[in-house]
């Protein structure tokens, strides 16, 4: 089911944090990263996914990232959320958001 915060025009073409890079550590059987790669696609954002069933050295990455072994994570810059939905990466995407505008406004 989505969620009407999923498909904000207002969000989605107000995108302001321009990231360096974006890793998005996955499974690729699970769910909530099949649908945080669509979060991502859907407003444009560039992202590595990284495969860490794939990828050993990726998945000591994640866990050393986030301290546990659960995928999602997403890596914007050195900030770091885990183990979330939709919901909470938006939320961290306005958090993002919110920290660069502070900052360029200085």
């Amino acid at each position: 089911m989505r969620r009407a915060f999923e498909f904000s025009s207002t969000f989605r073409d107000s995108v302001i944090v321009k990231p360096k890079q974006v890793r998005l550590f996955i499974k690729p059987y699970c769910g909530w990263c099949h649908r945080a790669e669509r979060w991502l696609k859907e407003r444009g954002i560039h992202y590595d996914a990284i495969d860490v069933t794939a990828d050993e050295e990726a998945y000591a990455e994640m866990i050393q990232l986030s301290g546990q072994e659960l995928a999602p994570v997403i890596d914007v810059d050195g900030k770091v959320l885990a183990d979330f939905g939709p919901e909470q990466l938006a939320e961290f995407w306005n958090r993002l958001e919110e920290r660069h505008a502070g900052a360029a406004a200085r």
